[in-house]
């Protein structure tokens, strides 16, 4: 590859992490506003289109009022709040599909002309793959909400989450990597720091899928308890960590004060360093955009914010690891 064939195919890398940046806030923005199960059809190619007149909208709306949701959840809504939920589902889902047409279309110019190395087409074929699994998730996540319990089920939402952290961070290491191939390093914590992000945004996840967040809306102590007194409450003891709210608030916590000593830590040893200097400064603001969010019971705006913000942390994060791992 030249140099421009690099630079071309980094700022395309670049954009679709954007992109991918700008999916996970109107994800979130979706869930909390209780807009995912809205659309009760999965149609990648006929659903593109919004309803264009008054008998598609209340064709939609039929469908929808005779799924558990609206009979439990939203019964009575009208069509003017079905439209509200409606739009966020389906700005998401076309954004998912703008998202997969940015990425294949270059892909495929990209090696017609010859501009990809063979192992860099590999990975960036192995992204498209993982594109698609994504959103063979989100479908299944959405189905499990079309149910008599209408809320969807917390482990797929944080496989669909973690699956969309999985590809934008592909996508900025192999653009940083083009930009500026890596130097023999051996830091073992800014290696690291990746992972424990990832970590802690899918316990974020399994959090968001509880609706634990709105459980325990106290910081430092839950409720009084620095260890809740239920956290170990369900049998077998597995099944805490999946469906007790207390414990993944509890794990998705500890994780937090874990990076609250290793983030400092990193900094320190690279002090000066902008890729370093970011990381603390992305998870300053993530910390307060998440205590905030916790003491306010979640509402849309934060929520989101925090969302958006775990992304932010996490760029960072690898930022921080290509500059000095």
């Amino acid at each position: 590859m030249t140099d421009s064939d690099r630079r071309t195919v980094a700022l395309w890398l670049f954009l679709c992490a954007a992109m991918a940046f700008a999916i996970v806030v109107v994800g979130g923005v979706t869930r909390l506003t209780r807009s995912g199960l809205s659309i009760v059809e999965w149609q990648p190619l006929i659903g593109t289109l919004p309803p264009l007149s008054e008998t598609d909208w209340q064709a939609l709306f039929a469908r929808y009022r005779a799924t558990p949701e609206y009979k439990l959840v939203n019964f009575g809504m009208d069509l003017a709040g079905f439209k509200r939920i409606f739009w966020w589902e389906y700005i998401h889902r076309l954004l998912a599909r703008l998202i997969g047409l940015v990425f294949l279309l270059p892909l495929l110019w990209f090696q017609a002309k010859g501009k990809l190395e063979r192992p860099l087409a590999w990975k960036l074929w192995g992204i498209f793959a993982l594109g698609a699994l994504q959103g063979a998730m989100g479908w299944l996540m959405v189905k499990s909400g079309l149910i008599d319990d209408p809320k969807v089920n917390p482990v797929r939402l944080t496989l669909h989450l973690g699956l969309a952290l999985a590809i934008f961070s592909a996508e900025l290491w192999l653009a940083l990597g083009l930009l500026a191939p890596r130097t023999a390093r051996a830091e073992r914590l800014a290696a690291a720091l990746p992972f424990v992000v990832f970590a802690m945004a899918l316990s974020g996840g399994m959090v968001a899928g509880l609706r634990a967040g709105a459980a325990y809306n106290t910081f430092p102590l839950m409720n009084g308890h620095w260890l809740p007194p239920e956290i170990l409450m369900l049998e077998p003891w597995w099944r805490n960590f999946l469906y007790n709210m207390a414990t993944v608030q509890f794990v998705h916590r500890g994780l937090f004060w874990l990076l609250a000593v290793l983030v400092p830590l990193a900094w320190w040893r690279r002090r000066g360093s902008p890729a370093a200097n970011a990381l603390l400064l992305a998870f300053a603001l993530q910390a307060a955009l998440g205590i905030a969010a916790l003491l306010a019971g979640v509402p849309v705006a934060l929520g989101a914010a925090h969302q958006g913000g775990a992304v932010l942390v996490l760029a960072a994060a690898l930022w921080n690891a290509h500059r000095h791992a």
